[in-house]
């Protein structure tokens, strides 16, 4: 794999002389990270994003919750990622992938809830230099219960669009340091966010000569495709059974088909957001736990939640770091953490 030796910005003159990486740096040591101002400036405008965000979602009526970190069972739809096992007195645990089985749950007490949940997916090791890829990251969680995908789609767009104007109004200077020009998230702050189906956009991918698989999901080429044919983010929906998590619900006038999306961000920054709206038909749930092959036994705790009934839901997650990255302009994503994990990597 080819992967360049870390630029040493110790030995930089001052913040001006700070470019964004080159493709395939890895981090430098701690030190040299935290000490970077290109890393304190992306984590000051992170920092703007979770805030405006949560005061966003707060002012829509979503409470924020504390979800778990370890469970029995975790979401089985990472994509090609390996789930993380622990000893938890004597049983195997799973570290999350996502939360969105305790996001469900939880819609037993509250109608409209959030979270920034911390999340571990061991990706192949040869992501690495995608720049979009950690093997720990963090997700802005929403679920609202009695929702539609319409409402979360609405949610995602009204959350990204008041956080990066945040951005915008607060974070001048990190992002001129950063080489960033405000007006490039004009088009993203004044909306609205495009819309397209998953068949249009494998149709556009074969017009150009990408070879998509039209029953997966948008490939990660592909994904960077279509982003860098726009200045603004748009919503793929109407993704095909059997690509997704058991979780996201078939439209029942269209047998195959899917309710729900992605986000996928301008200028070839890609996947941003997954959502859905929720199975939460007990029967529908084990059928389609078992058509991906896996045991229905091990989502005990989940199944005899639905079946003394769960809300209806749709939902959504937003990767933090990835927001970030495109918002700030840089390479990769672990230029946004402060103590970086990439695939196939061993770090602090």
């Amino acid at each position: 794999m080819d992967i360049e030796p870390s630029t040493d910005l110790s030995t930089q003159s001052g913040p001006a002389s700070y470019a964004p990486a080159s493709a395939h740096r890895m981090p430098p040591s701690p030190r040299e990270h935290l000490a970077s101002p290109i890393t304190q400036a992306a984590l000051r405008v992170q920092n703007t994003l979770l805030t405006a965000a949560r005061e966003y979602l707060g002012g829509q009526g979503f409470t924020e919750l504390l979800l778990p970190i370890i469970g029995p069972v975790t979401d089985p739809g990472a994509r090609g990622a390996k789930q993380v096992d622990v000893d938890y007195y004597g049983h195997r645990y799973k570290l999350m992938t996502s939360s969105i089985l305790y996001k469900q749950a939880a819609l037993t007490a509250f109608d409209k809830i959030f979270c920034v949940a911390p999340n571990v997916r061991l990706e192949p090791p040869e992501t690495v230099g995608t720049g979009r890829h950690l093997a720990e990251f963090h997700q802005l969680d929403v679920e609202i219960a009695g929702g539609d995908r319409a409402a979360a789609m609405r949610t995602a767009e009204g959350v990204v669009a008041f956080a990066v104007a945040r951005v915008v109004r607060d974070r001048s200077e990190e992002l001129a340091l950063l080489g960033r020009d405000p007006d490039a998230f004009r088009p993203l702050v004044d909306g609205p966010f495009g819309r397209i189906t998953h068949t249009e956009a494998v149709d556009t991918l074969v017009e150009l000569d990408h070879r998509q698989n039209p029953d997966a999901e948008i490939d990660w080429s592909g994904e960077k495709i279509l982003s860098e044919k726009t200045d603004r983010p748009f919503f793929i929906t109407d993704y095909p059974k059997g690509s997704r998590g058991f979780y996201d619900k078939e439209d029942p006038q269209r047998p195959g088909v899917l309710n729900n999306f992605d986000l996928i961000l301008p200028e070839g920054f890609g996947e941003v957001s997954s959502g859905s709206e929720r199975e939460a038909d007990y029967k529908r749930i084990i059928g389609r736990i078992r058509e991906t092959g896996e045991n229905p036994a091990k989502y005990e705790w989940y199944l005899e939640l639905l079946r003394a009934g769960i809300p209806g839901s749709a939902g959504f997650g937003i990767g933090v770091e990835r927001l970030t990255r495109y918002v700030t302009g840089l390479d990769h994503a672990w230029e946004t953490v402060a103590f970086p994990k990439l695939p196939g990597v061993v770090a602090p």
